[in-house]
């Protein structure tokens, strides 16, 4: 027989199903779903291994919730955090972007309200368990986003590839841009498309380090010569001093291009080996950038290969 103190530290039955409406309506994709859910049970891989993601989200989110409370006392502290963390959403962007988008956002809404009501009502067994649970909410939401990074790398490395056996030019030069544009957006840079002003046209432009950059993008058989780094040298001085570059070549650049290009340069460059080590993660997008940007003011050289950096031999 239990006293008052035990009762006021179990979990509301009506608040466990509350979790589990929440967990069905928060997500309309099974591969968001099974992420979030994994990040939050990273340390309790005892749980994770006798799910089965197989079945609808409700039926999973069932399970868990059964596994949660056969053993109330032990994930207590896990059971609070998936509660307050999902009580706390506000936004739904796995959800937006569906065709019924919004009556999918409006059962979530209901869902999120209804385990926040429960939560509220549940205030003695929060209260002692709440700071542990914020850190396993915190921590599983940075071991999320770091595999959500991880996949949009692998996802982008896919599509790039697939580009390399592109048969038209014109359409893969146009798939190449798109491809540029999402792995700038994936670290923030601000990317903006094609653009065209006055006498000329600018493949795009994106923001790094408060510096603003234009873009220049060619998939080309045969190496950048000087003339098309002489063109890109004078639009960007168009734009203002505080305007830097980044002219991208699949191919390369030619030697006498790289020659005059070696002591004062407004731009910086990159090539097909600089996007696979992005894109392997052997080095970050802005790391890289900042490296070459470093290079380009102590040196005045517009080039530098990504073997350098890894050797240290910059």
């Amino acid at each position: 027989m239990h006293d008052d103190s035990d009762r006021r530290k179990t979990i509301n039955p009506s608040a466990y199903l509350a979790l589990v409406e929440g967990l069905t309506h928060i997500f309309w994709n099974k591969g968001p779903y099974e992420l979030y859910l994994r990040a939050m049970l990273r340390d309790h891989s005892e749980l994770l291994s006798r799910l089965d993601f197989g079945p609808t989200k409700r039926e999973v989110s069932g399970q868990l919730v059964n596994l949660l409370r056969a053993n109330e006392s032990r994930y207590l502290d896990v059971t609070v955090a998936l509660m307050l963390d999902i009580a706390a959403m506000e936004s739904f962007p796995n959800l937006t972007s569906q065709a019924d988008g919004d009556v999918m956002v409006s059962k979530a809404k209901a869902a999120v309200e209804e385990l926040r009501r429960w939560t509220a009502k549940q205030q003695a067994v929060i209260r002692e368990h709440e700071a542990h649970a914020r850190v396993i909410a915190q921590s599983a939401k940075e071991a999320q986003d770091g595999r959500a990074f991880a996949q949009s790398h692998e996802e982008l490395k896919q599509r790039f590839l697939l580009l390399h056996g592109a048969g038209d030019p014109h359409k893969r030069g146009t798939a190449f841009e798109g491809f540029i544009n999402d792995l700038f957006a994936l670290y923030d840079l601000e990317p903006r498309a094609a653009y065209s002003l006055a006498h000329e046209q600018i493949d795009g432009a994106f923001s790094f380090n408060t510096d603003h950059y234009v873009l220049e993008a060619k998939w080309w058989k045969e190496a950048i010569g000087r003339r098309e780094l002489d063109v890109f040298k004078a639009n960007i001085e168009r734009k203002g001093k505080n305007t830097l570059g980044l002219y991208v070549s699949m191919s390369g650049y030619s030697s006498d291009a790289l020659a005059v290009y070696s002591y004062s340069t407004p731009f910086i460059t990159m090539d097909g080996l600089d996007f696979m080590a992005v894109l392997d993660q052997r080095i970050r997008l802005d790391d890289l950038l900042d490296r070459k940007k470093r290079h380009a003011s102590q040196t005045g050289h517009c080039y530098l290969p990504v073997a350098q950096i890894f050797t240290g031999s910059e």
